[in-house]
């Protein structure tokens, strides 16, 4: 399987319906639509699909601070709920490092509503090492 670039996203992002919206190695930024397929009984947004949004983009910023023979796995993420999206709403997600490291890189994603609501605060550890 090839290693994508920053600016490539795997096909789970496009499942997902996420639209990054800004990479560059110190902020990636990106909005998702909360359909019906992402919620949960009470018809807000998944609070697993808010942890896969974050993840998709600290990773995204991990690639984006990578030298071509490098790559990237999640090895520790840490979420915070604060508020609901409601299904038809927008989740509007910014991460920014925390850590760039030789061997880890440490991310925090805020993923608010259209609104501006903070809706979870995530925090995740990137193990760097050799790509194969």
């Amino acid at each position: 399987m090839p290693i994508l670039s920053a600016d490539q996203q795997p096909p789970f992002a496009h499942f997902m319906g996420m639209t990054i919206t800004t990479v560059t190695p110190d902020l990636v930024r990106a909005e998702m639509p909360v359909r019906e397929e992402l919620g949960n009984r009470n018809g807000v947004l998944h609070g697993g699909a808010i942890m896969a949004l974050a993840d998709n983009l600290g990773g995204t910023g991990a690639v984006a601070n990578l030298r071509e023979d490098q790559t990237t796995m999640t090895i520790e993420s840490k979420t915070n709920f604060f508020a609901v999206i409601p299904v038809g709403d927008v989740a509007i997600a910014e991460s920014i490092p925390l850590h760039r490291g030789r061997t880890t890189m440490v991310w925090q994603t805020r993923i608010t509503r259209r609104d501006g609501k903070l809706a979870a605060l995530v925090t995740q550890t990137q193990l760097v090492f050799a790509a194969r």
